[in-house]
């Protein structure tokens, strides 16, 4: 269990590695699910357009949000996003900063697979094969085809165990042009990406140096924050835990002397260290509104105690809940340490 740990613990420090190498993995998962899949054209006229192009751009689609969904920061670019202002302004930048960064990542493997679908060319020849310029590659002079049958005739280009028209136009003819095309679409495709991803590296750093600075920085702040704040709730959940537990165990211990006579025993030593680890709140209620108080209002990143202790806001209120034994110095404390 603890080596599961350190490497958890690993795997958070070095995040934005760990995430690289989760992307490359998935563009070579993606090129690797191409290779095996089955690609089989139905070679009817009103289905190829359908099919081919479904395989070209629904897998990319699904692998997109795949790496969206293995980002761990979507959930905090949402949370972020929708928390209410309170006490401290969200940064449209930084937000903007965290989706792109995040998209660029979950590109890679669409842009892959799009990629190899276009150099390979079964999509593009069962998507285009009833749109061959039979005028210039085949014989129109064959009288025997309709415009409805020259099309179903054209359909099963992709499909050489069933295709009939070699009299109209020879099926290596057909399959050759359409995969040309193919590949230089994907040519196309991997030099525009190509280039897109250098000017995004290269050039916007030079023209908003400072605007890209301030948001990196600030976005991950904002990472270091909620872990710290993850840490800090498991900490007290624990420790509140123990003291809840101990309490029912002394008094289970008192009944039990009560009734058979025998001396009490006594408090562990470490209950006082429990409750200081508490940091001042000591009930449910008054756990659920700092908790709530935390979405609802974060305080403002400022560093001196006197002004955050004075004029932060927290709660929400002038004074604490009626319900709450804590005092206010205390709930402060608490906060200034979160």
């Amino acid at each position: 269990m603890d080596k599961f740990r350190m490497i958890f613990q690993f795997l958070q420090s070095n995040q934005e590695s760990f995430m690289n190498g989760i992307c490359g993995i998935m563009a070579l998962a993606s090129a690797q699910m191409y290779s095996a899949f089955d690609f089989n054209c139905p070679c009817l006229p009103h289905y190829n357009l359908a099919y081919g192009l479904g395989i070209l751009l629904v897998p990319p689609f699904i692998l997109f949000l795949l790496g969206f969904v293995l980002n761990n920061n979507v959930s905090m670019l949402a949370e972020e996003w929708r928390r209410p202002r309170g006490h401290r302004g969200k940064d449209p930048a930084v937000l903007r900063y965290m989706f792109c960064s995040m998209a660029q990542r979950a590109m890679i493997a669409p842009v892959v697979w799009v990629s190899v679908t276009l150099l390979d060319g079964k999509c593009i020849t069962c998507a285009f094969c009833t749109s061959v310029p039979v005028e210039t590659l085949g014989n129109t002079s064959h009288p025997g085809f309709s415009q409805g049958e020259m099309k179903r005739v054209l359909a099963r280009i992709p499909c050489k165990e069933i295709y009939d028209g070699q009299e109209l136009i020879a099926n290596e003819v057909a399959v050759r042009y359409l995969r040309c095309i193919s590949q230089a679409l994907g040519w196309c495709f991997v030099l525009l990406m190509t280039t897109l991803a250098f000017l995004v590296r290269s050039l916007r750093p030079c023209f908003t140096q400072a605007i890209f600075l301030k948001s990196r920085y600030w976005s991950h702040y904002i990472d270091i924050e909620r872990k710290l704040f993850d840490e800090t709730c498991a900490e007290h959940a624990r420790s509140f835990a123990r003291v809840c537990i101990q309490q029912f165990f002394e008094g289970m211990t008192t009944d039990l002397a009560a009734i058979r006579c025998h001396p009490p025993r006594k408090t562990p030593a470490d209950a006082g260290e429990a409750i200081e680890k508490l940091l001042g709140i000591t009930d449910q209620s008054t756990m659920n509104s700092a908790l709530k108080n935390w979405h609802r209002c974060k305080p403002p990143l400022h560093l001196q105690h006197r002004a955050l202790h004075s004029s932060n806001g927290w709660a929400g209120e002038e004074h604490p809940p009626a319900h709450s034994p804590v005092p206010r110095r205390e709930m402060a404390a608490y906060y200034s340490r979160v």
